[in-house]
């Protein structure tokens, strides 16, 4: 497969960045992209490899065909190429532009690895462009209905299968747009809104029903033969520190998503970062959103604070390959942040011990250095601040998820059956983030259609 000595004679070359001044000017894609002579070259780097790690439990969630397809594009196989990645991957078009790439990261040329979700976005795109990706309604029906509460990735990969597999999905989403975090949680820079749009537009002409701005309880348990919840794991991390009501504190997601709603609408966002000191709590990748976002609105100085201390350089003994490597990353976003204000934005081991507000309006916060998670006196700092932004992760699903359809949580908050499956109870069920806890949009979409296989199974079972 691939070139034999294609990992020799080419060095890695990801999709590059465009330039930091012009990107930081808009809210247009992060990235420029190489033409199908560098795809191809690249492809030629994915060896014949004994044991193929990028399909193992430590790389691909989908455990997607990845030597397969890169050996048909490497040879210009293109549609055979993408056909090939189709039958694992619901939506290359957002994996090829959000996924940390487990798979590259389990390569066998490890640091040196061939750019996988470059070349599974080249190929996606390359299919839409040549009109290649085109509705496809199943050819029978099974006369079955499923609902899906939530049109995140989670909610559109169960859709999608349940659709293919003759059943009538519904999605149910209570924003007014589909797509849950693909829309609203991840900014368009990184994963631009037409995308997700021309996908739910192809996914209706398949024949899903969306239902955007609605709201679903347990009354859809008798409307339909299966319900899958895929709410996503909204309830935010908050901070207990004094004056967090203060107005110009506000959650992460809700930051973000102000900012893609006004990108849409071409208006002013509702919480803006313009001319104002912006201190982004966490560390992750929401996180590093916030900084991005801050500085294209234009903010006086952006400052991301993280709990834990800096990650090595390099690996640790105890995180070997083909482990996920815990060690220093600077995204985007702290690249941009080093571009416009000279140094990178993290500070670590620290958190906000205070927040200083006048007139009900945050100004300020104080700071404190930790050790552990306990915080070291006398490391008190006060920096300017008009917009605190916190990014501390999810703590599970919504109360209000849980109480409309009368499920209790476990103890991480989450809609995890202890039989380890997706089936709540009677024919309700639990997909994604909802189920499992905040985590990666890949990991996201094999559980929906996860859940999906297994509701088939148990709509079958029923006949």
């Amino acid at each position: 497969m691939g070139k034999a000595t294609g990992f020799m004679d080419y060095p890695r070359v990801e999709n590059p960045y465009r330039d930091a001044a012009a990107r930081l000017s808009d809210f247009a894609d992060l990235h420029a992209y190489q033409p199908a002579s560098a795809r191809r070259e690249q492809a030629s780097r994915c060896m014949n490899c004994g044991v193929p790690f990028c399909q193992s439990d430590f790389g691909c969630p989908l455990y997607n065909l990845i030597p397969e397809w890169n050996d048909l594009l490497y040879r210009g196989r293109e549609r055979e190429a993408l056909e090939r990645l189709l039958q694992t991957a619901p939506f290359p078009e957002f994996t090829g532009r959000v996924c940390p790439a487990l798979c590259e990261k389990a390569c066998n040329l490890e640091n040196d690895a061939a750019t996988n979700r470059d070349n599974e976005l080249y190929l996606i795109e390359t299919g839409f462009e040549r009109g290649w990706i085109v509705p496809h309604p199943p050819k029978a029906r099974t006369g079955k209905r499923v609902a899906v509460v939530g049109s995140g990735p989670a909610g559109l990969a169960a859709a999608d299968l349940l659709n293919r597999l003759g059943h009538e999905a519904t999605v149910i989403e209570r924003a007014d747009r589909a797509g849950g975090l693909l829309m609203y949680g991840i900014p368009n820079m990184k994963l631009p809104k037409d995308i997700v749009e021309r996908r739910v537009a192809l996914m209706a002409a398949e024949g899903i029903e969306f239902q955007l701005n609605a709201e679903a309880d347990a009354s859809i348990l008798s409307a339909y033969d299966a319900a899958l919840l895929c709410g996503g794991a909204k309830k935010p991390r908050g901070l207990s520190v004094e004056n967090i009501g203060a107005k110009g504190v506000h959650f992460a997601v809700d930051y973000l998503t102000a900012a893609t709603k006004a990108v849409l609408s071409g208006g002013e966002p509702t919480v803006n970062a313009q001319g104002r000191h912006v201190v982004v709590v966490g560390g992750g990748d929401t996180g590093n959103d916030c900084v991005g976002t801050a500085l294209r609105q234009g903010c006086a100085s952006v400052t991301q604070l993280e709990m834990m201390p800096a990650p090595p350089l390099e690996r640790l003994v105890s995180n070997p390959w083909p482990q996920w490597p815990r060690t220093l990353r600077t995204d985007y976003g702290q690249l941009e942040a080093i571009f416009r204000q000279g140094a990178d934005p993290r500070v670590y081991e620290t958190t906000v011990k205070r927040v200083i507000a006048e007139g009900g309006q945050i100004v300020a916060v104080e700071t404190v250095k930790l050790k552990g998670f306990d915080p070291i006196p006398g490391t008190e700092q006060t920096l300017p601040c008009e917009l605190l932004l916190i990014a501390a992760g999810f703590v599970g699903c919504e109360e209000s998820t849980a109480s409309a359809f009368e499920i209790e949580r476990n103890s991480r908050g989450n809609l995890l059956p202890a039989d380890g499956s997706h089936r709540l109870r009677g024919n309700l069920f639990s997909a994604g983030d909802m189920r499992t806890g905040q985590s990666l949009v890949v990991r996201a979409l094999a559980d929906g259609r996860a859940a999906a296989r297994e509701i088939h199974q148990w709509l079958e079972s029923a006949l």
